[in-house]
């Protein structure tokens, strides 16, 4: 049980770097190929009152585009060095609609969170690419190039976007040598571990369960502690959110772990 393609997103910006070598070991842990995408949109948007975008503008857009597609091109092939099972796509769209047509391709997609700075034209939003993908997505903290991945935290609630996380992350699970079956008390009670437990048996995965109180912290704070304490450096939860206006209003946990879990986070929907 292995994962055949890990796909990695990649953008100009130097956290693309540590981002694609993180992609790239993993790449080889799992004996799988590396698949570098990168797209941009050309955004021109005009001041109030004024001209339409002519037919001079375009083409400059359009060749900017081209010119940050080349560069996270380069970007890809330095980080990725010495693979030879390494393969890269790019054209000139929306990321997110582009990243999530790759995504047939991949078993498992590596992105990063995005930086303030950075436009939508550039790199695709987290939370909707989670929502979309139907992949497992590994969201990658800044800074961190390696994930070993021997220490695994499963966050854990007996619901359908935690079974299938669950099923996604069985590639890690069974590399790891040591899973803990996180339950959270927030208030409503903790849902038993036991019947995971016993279906990563299953697969010769020996899981043990840990419980917590989110008492004077929010969910997901007590969530990254407990998966710390543990010295695990990959954490593995469902993804809670729905469509509201285009947009996704995600629930405060799978809120929080987008925007700042400390550790790699892999996330199913």
């Amino acid at each position: 049980m292995t994962f055949g393609t890990v796909m990695v997103t990649v953008d100009p910006s130097e956290a693309a770097r540590t981002r694609i070598r993180l992609a790239g070991h993993l790449a080889d842990a799992f004996g799988a190929s590396l698949l570098g995408v990168s797209a941009q949109m050309p955004i021109h948007l005009p001041p109030a009152g004024g001209p339409p975008v002519d037919a001079y503008v375009t083409p400059r857009l359009r060749e900017a585009c081209l010119d940050g597609l080349a560069r996270a091109h380069a970007v890809f092939e330095e980080a990725a060095a010495g693979r030879s099972r390494n393969a890269w796509v790019s054209d000139v769209d929306f990321p997110l609609s582009f990243i999530v047509r790759q995504a047939a391709r991949a078993g498992l997609v590596v992105t990063g969170r995005p930086g303030a700075d950075e436009p939508p034209c550039l790199v695709a939003d987290t939370g909707d690419l989670v929502m979309n993908l139907g992949r497992p997505l590994l969201v990658v903290p800044r800074g961190v190039d390696h994930l070993d991945g021997r220490r695994v935290a499963l966050g854990w609630r007996n619901t359908r976007e935690a079974r299938r996380a669950v099923s996604d992350a069985l590639p890690f699970l069974r590399r790891a040598s040591k899973v803990v079956v996180v339950g959270i008390d927030d208030g409503g009670g903790t849902c038993s571990g036991e019947p995971v437990i016993r279906y990563l048996a299953g697969f010769g995965i020996q899981a043990t369960a840990v419980r917590a109180s989110a008492e004077g912290a929010g969910t997901a704070e007590a969530l990254v502690d407990l998966a710390c304490e543990h010295a695990a450096d990959l954490l593995v939860t469902g993804a809670y959110g729905h469509s509201r206006l285009r947009e996704w209003a995600f629930g405060g946990v799978t809120r929080d772990l987008l925007r700042g879990c400390p550790i790699c986070c892999l996330l199913s929907h």
